[in-house]
Parts: C-alpha cells; sequence; structure tokens
C-alpha cells in the first residue's frame, strides 16, 4: 500500500527528501524566532535586535517583555524609526498564536526595508515558558 492509499493523514502526503526538510527548516529561523531564544539574548544585557510589542499601547501597559518597545503594527512608518540603523534587526511580538500582529508588524517593516523576525508564541509562549511580563511604561 502507498502512502496515498493510508488513512493515516500523517503519511497520506509524503515527507519532502532531508535535503529539502533542511533548506525548508533553516529558511524558517531567518523569518522566526521563539521565545526561549528571545529571553536568552535579553539576558545578555544587549540583545543584537530591537524588540518590538505591536500590540496596542493599553495591553503594552497592562504587560509586556522588559526590553520591548511598544509600536502598534499599524503605527510602524519611517519616520518611527529614524533612530535606528538600517541594518538594525527588529524581532515583532503580539498576543500569541491566535493573533496575526507580529506577522503584520514585520510586513510594515520588511516593506521598509528592515531585517525582522516573528518571535513566535507571543506574550502567550512568553508566559508558557515560565517567564515574566512587567507592567507599566518602562
Amino acid at each position: 500500500m502507498s502512502p496515498a492509499d493510508s488513512l493515516d493523514p500523517v503519511t497520506a502526503i509524503a515527507a519532502a527528501d532531508s535535503a529539502a526538510a533542511l533548506a525548508h527548516f533553516q529558511a524558517s529561523l531567518r523569518f522566526e524566532t521563539d521565545c526561549s531564544d528571545v529571553f536568552a539574548a535579553c539576558t545578555t544585557g544587549k540583545p543584537a535586535f530591537v524588540l518590538l510589542d505591536v500590540r496596542s499601547p493599553a495591553l503594552y501597559l497592562q504587560a509586556h517583555i522588559a526590553g520591548a518597545i511598544n509600536l502598534p503594527h499599524g503605527k510602524i512608518v519611517a519616520s518611527k524609526l529614524v533612530d535606528y540603523p538600517d541594518d538594525t534587526l527588529f524581532v515583532t511580538y503580539c498576543a500569541g498564536p491566535h493573533c496575526n500582529g507580529a506577522t503584520r508588524g514585520a510586513i510594515r517593516l520588511a516593506q521598509l526595508g528592515r531585517p525582522v523576525k516573528v518571535m513566535i508564541g507571543g506574550v502567550t509562549g512568553w508566559l508558557d515558558e515560565g517567564f515574566e511580563l512587567m507592567s507599566g511604561n518602562a
């Protein structure tokens, strides 16, 4: 019986060969990072990226990742980025996997020619990892 004849939805479509899988998974890390890697980078003292909380100012004030800058995705424009060198890497995050704000922010940054990655998981993932949030405007 071929995988296509299988009732198993996992094997109904054959897996990619190893070379294609390697290329795909390596490429995915060019576009995204995760909460654990962001946390590790932030604990070094000066991460090599700017962490952008792209949610509303009200949600940011309620709880956000320490060191994150609040810039809602709809307000990402060139004039808001003039203080950052053109090669500054931005990492966007939003509420979590149920929210596309981080992707919307990443699109806006990419349209402005800025390097960008999305932190998968957002606030939900951050809390799931056991990391703390802070409140207020700090």
